[in-house]
């Protein structure tokens, strides 16, 4: 039987299989535990980035809980107390009776994300001191501001109407959620971190992954845009180590959870992925315009991209320095992309057929020859 991508980052992570990128998985910087050993329930836990939250924990010696359905992985973490229930159905009764010093909520689905919050914390109002809830950078309506700040406008029901019988879009979702939790919790008991896309070993939406994987099988490589636009992502390990560290620290607040601290642009990300390989192959640098009417798309075929213009120009560019401030480190860029490559290149060679992100090499090859093309066209 094959292993699928996250099975396989799952087992390594909790112990139970290889680690073939164990080299990459030092820490950003040494981070000594402050105060006492926490009891932390954890809801989720076996996800992508739950098992670096997991062991991070268990390895600064807190007590750890996961609440979880236990369908995904139940085998990991044998050592930690495991209580089953399902969110999606309210089924919470396994988190009666018992206390804890903080709770990081990891697991609250996207359009049902503000109930989630709301029923967890009011069951847990009284039995956890603080409540840490993974939001994402989704929430922000306008990111036209440079620096980008927790502060730039978010969604809300008022700004986003919905139809009738139509979900709540993953902001908008989130941004309620958060909301919900503070109301509960209160600001002084609550914590919101915001991550940005989060990268590494394990991933297995490939959206980071891809450039790693395109730029080693070298060729001609189409680049988007000229290199300048701003980019801000996080090592799932360094945000869950973070998180850990919030709450060794009772941090309450807002924090995003993008990196590094100082915006590399997408020259800088592309060029510093093809320093780690060995592969011959040269990026072709194609104009933000031309790839948009070519339907060449920020995000989708050119995963990680946003051009920093418009209401996207504080996109990778937030200012971090009450993140850094609080404890957020950051790897190099080489370790991750090292240890995704090599996480990659680990599974069967059924999972590596086809990205499920990035633009797919005809596709890349058609959009090359047209800006080839055109740029000829226009030295004449």
């Amino acid at each position: 039987m094959s292993t699928s991508r996250r099975e396989f980052v799952l087992r390594a992570a909790a112990g139970l299989g290889g680690l073939p990128f164990v080299a990459g998985m030092s820490r950003a910087a040494p981070v000594t535990r402050r105060g006492r050993a926490k009891r932390i329930l954890i809801l989720g836990g076996t996800g992508f980035i739950g098992p670096h939250q997991v062991r991070y924990a268990l390895e600064r010696g807190h007590s750890i809980t996961l609440f979880n359905r236990g369908q995904t992985n139940p085998e990991m973490f044998p050592e930690v107390e495991k209580l089953r229930g399902d969110r999606a159905a309210g089924e919470l009764d396994a988190l009666r009776g018992k206390t804890w010093d903080a709770v990081i909520d990891n697991s609250a689905s996207r359009s049902d994300a503000p109930e989630w919050v709301r029923d967890a914390a009011t069951l847990l109002r009284g039995s956890a001191g603080q409540y840490v809830f993974i939001s994402t950078r989704s929430v922000y309506r306008d990111l036209s501001m440079v620096p980008a700040t927790k502060d730039a406008p978010l969604y809300t029901p008022e700004n986003t109407p919905l139809r009738p019988g139509q979900s709540r879009p993953y902001g908008l979702a989130k941004a309620v959620a958060e909301q919900e939790a503070l109301r509960i919790f209160g600001a002084e008991r609550t914590t919101i971190v915001r991550p940005g896309l989060i990268i590494g070993p394990g991933d297995d939406t490939d959206r980071f992954t891809y450039w790693p994987v395109r730029i080693d099988r070298g060729g001609e490589i189409l680049a988007p845009g000229d290199g300048s636009d701003y980019v801000q992502i996080i090592d799932a390990r360094d945000l869950c180590e973070w998180v850990v560290r919030l709450v060794e620290q009772d941090d309450a607040g807002i924090f995003n959870g993008v990196g590094p601290a100082t915006p590399r642009t997408f020259a800088e990300m592309l060029y510093g992925i093809k320093a780690i390989t060995s592969t011959e192959g040269h990026l072709t640098w194609v104009d933000t315009d031309f790839l948009l009417a070519n339907n060449v798309r920020p995000y989708g075929a050119m995963p990680v991209w946003r051009p920093s213009r418009g209401e996207w120009a504080g996109f990778g560019r937030f200012d971090l320095t009450a993140e850094v401030e609080h404890g957020l480190t950051f790897r190099p860029l080489a370790v991750t992309a090292r240890d995704t490559l090599d996480w990659y290149y680990a599974q069967p060679p059924e999972e590596r057929e086809r990205l499920s992100a990035g633009i797919r090499p005809e596709r890349e090859a058609e959009v090359l020859a047209a800006w080839r093309q055109r740029s000829r066209q226009g030295a004449l």
